[in-house]
């Protein structure tokens, strides 16, 4: 036996166990938790006690039993601690509050055009007080808040390293952070996407996210974790050359993927996803046209990407509601034509996220560093 395992260590491995058992499984009986994790009934019921006293877990009811007395089910308290999660746009701001679950427990969009002034960040931070102040929690459930923007941010997310769509590089989170009495990040809005979609699915280990949203985004999944790369860059396939002639990109380049592969690209001025769509499903041939010029731009992009990283494709962000599965196999059947290599398996699929993936997804670091502590 490893004589640097002391009694304590064995405790606090008892009792996360415990917690994290129940977690996993929603509902457990204290004779279910004691069989599953080889312990005494004892040692169990005293981590309840102490669970329940803590306001971590609560008895949710009975087990149905043919014979003798019910069982009571142990179930986690999800509201025992919250974490915020505001996502950044140009012209306004979605602020939403995730439980222990991940399940959104209130949201609100407002108007609020971005501006890279003291005036605009006390406004944010005014909105995002008194969102917390309307759910009616103490102070010590809120976790954290995390800030999704349309920016690369460091590694540490305390600061905004290439922020050409909202002009707000070099960005610190203090200049939110002051006004805010609870510990801020910054998350780039792509990588907060993937990181929901990792959250809602357990059977992804590599794959590469692309968000296409009014702005292309991406991400890369290593080992079921965003790979951020020594600069904080990697995965982002919007900056990919893919014509040097092309359209100027907001970045400074030409023919960038961005430039042909986001929902700009897709739509034309005054026009909407909805509307587009509404055509598309229609069958109207001008607009069947534009979608397969754009899917046959995205078919070549994916394709350079796959043909250095042979992984899986998930596409997210504000067009993936709109997609149907006809659109993934005519993106198949466009890529297969193209490459060196074609696939008879298929690897790319639409997200699973929700519509909020991306404040949701700025908002689950502040959940998983907690349930990491229990």
């Amino acid at each position: 036996m490893d004589q640097s395992i002391t009694l304590k260590d064995v405790k606090r491995s008892n009792y996360s166990s415990i917690y994290h058992l129940i977690y996993q499984n929603g509902k457990l009986s204290k004779q279910e938790v004691a069989n599953q994790l080889h312990l005494s009934l004892p040692t169990v019921t005293q981590n309840l006690v102490r669970l329940e006293k803590e306001n971590l877990i609560e008895k949710s009811g009975q087990f149905e039993s043919s014979v003798g007395r019910r069982a009571t089910a142990y179930a986690i308290c999800p509201q025992a601690r919250i974490s915020i999660g505001v996502e950044i746009q140009k012209k306004k701001v979605r602020i939403l509050a995730i439980n222990l679950l991940g399940g959104t427990c209130q949201k609100t969009e407002m108007p609020l055009s971005y501006s890279n002034e003291e005036s605009y960040y006390n406004a944010l931070s005014y909105a995002v007080q008194s969102f917390i102040a309307d759910l009616n929690v103490e102070k010590e459930q809120v976790l954290g808040i995390g800030f999704a923007v349309q920016a690369l941010t460091s590694i540490d997310g305390q600061s905004i390293t290439y922020g050409k769509i909202l002009n707000s590089t070099g960005v610190n989170i203090h200049a939110i952070s002051q006004y805010l009495d609870y510990p801020c990040m910054f998350v780039h809005d792509a990588k907060g996407a993937a990181t929901t979609e990792l959250w809602m699915r357990d059977d992804i280990g590599d794959a590469i996210y692309l968000s296409i949203g009014m702005h292309l985004g991406g991400a890369i999944i290593m080992n079921g974790q965003i790979e951020m790369g020594k600069e904080g860059h990697s995965g982002t396939v919007e900056h990919m050359t893919i014509d040097p002639n092309g359209q100027e990109c907001y970045c400074g380049k030409k023919g960038c993927m961005e430039t042909y592969c986001s929902v700009n690209a897709l739509l034309e001025e005054d026009e909407s996803l909805d509307g587009f769509f509404q055509q598309l499903r229609s069958g109207t041939p001008s607009f069947v046209k534009r979608w397969n010029a754009f899917l046959d731009h995205l078919a070549y992009s994916i394709n350079n990407i796959h043909l250095v990283i042979n992984r899986e494709f998930i596409l997210g962000g504000h067009i993936s509601p709109y997609l149907q599965q006809s659109d993934v196999d005519l993106l198949h059947e466009k890529i297969n034509e193209k490459t060196a290599f074609p696939s008879k398996d298929p690897f790319i699929h639409i997200s699973r996220s929700p519509e909020n993936g991306v404040p949701i997804g700025a908002a689950i670091p502040f959940i998983k560093g907690f349930l990491s502590t229990i």
